[in-house]
């Protein structure tokens, strides 16, 4: 085939090698089962993987065919699976570790019974550090992801992870609202203070504000409206102020 010009019998005899050695592929695509990948799948993409070999194939190097094309093959399905299994995009570096930690537990399971291997165990095993092995375990359950809506293992009335999540606290926006208009309250004269406390914070009617306080019930209004806006406006300027005080550091620490 090396020999022979583009053309029908270069394609005849092509099409002739992919046939002969398909079975291996087969065989090679079968040791990758039960990874959540369908073996149909796993034997196409293998099958590429050998087409892949026969025309990448160079006979003047004088190795065997299938001492090329079983690595190609091997390693096209495994291109699969980190290009399009991974529900979390991992670093090559990152499943390597992976997959040397997994190979170092299996090892480790047959040798140390009656308890998971440590850190230590696997690093000494597999020749690598203690980090490093901290990484290949994280990355073990990188592999696939739950969905939000899955049930919580033990639970028996459909509560389900999403049900798990949080949401913004309203309370929050009031908490900062609060803080911010404190200085502008001190800042108030004592009559408006006491006007203010009894309108928000003991929830009192105007008119029984006015009736406490000896005033008209026109002139409570004014007064809150008045102290109202006052607080209003010194929140924004504060904050804006805060800003504008900002705006020197950070020219600074872009300078350095």
């Amino acid at each position: 085939m090396a020999g022979l010009p583009d053309g029908p019998e270069r394609s005849r005899i092509r099409q002739d090698i992919v046939c002969a050695w398909l079975p291996m592929a087969d065989r090679l695509a079968g040791r990758f089962r039960n990874r959540g990948e369908s073996l149909e799948d796993l034997r196409q993409v293998a099958a590429l993987g050998l087409v892949k070999a026969v025309d990448r194939y160079d006979p003047g190097r004088g190795n065997a065919f299938e001492s090329y094309a079983v690595p190609t093959v091997v390693g096209e399905v495994k291109r699969h699976f980190r290009d399009h299994l991974w529900t979390l995009h991992v670093p090559r570096r990152v499943q390597d570790l992976r997959n040397r930690v997994r190979f170092a537990r299996q090892d480790l399971s047959q040798t140390i019974p009656g308890r998971p291997p440590t850190l230590a165990e696997i690093a000494a095993h597999a020749g690598m550090t203690e980090e490093e092995v901290r990484v290949g375990l994280e990355a073990l359950d990188s592999f696939s992801a739950l969905s939000l809506d899955a049930e919580l293992s033990g639970a028996e009335d459909g509560y389900a992870l999403r049900d798990t999540l949080g949401s913004a606290d309203p309370a929050l926006d009031v908490l900062v609202d609060r803080e911010a208009v404190k200085p502008g309250l001190r800042r108030l004269p004592e009559r408006e203070q006491r006007i203010l406390y009894m309108r928000f914070f003991r929830d009192m009617t105007q008119s029984s504000i006015a009736e406490c306080l000896g005033i008209s019930q026109m002139h409570v209004s004014r007064l809150i409206s008045r102290c109202c806006e006052r607080l209003r406006e010194e929140a924004l300027c504060d904050g804006s102020a805060d800003e504008t005080a900002k705006e020197p550091a950070k020219a600074a620490a872009g300078r350095s």
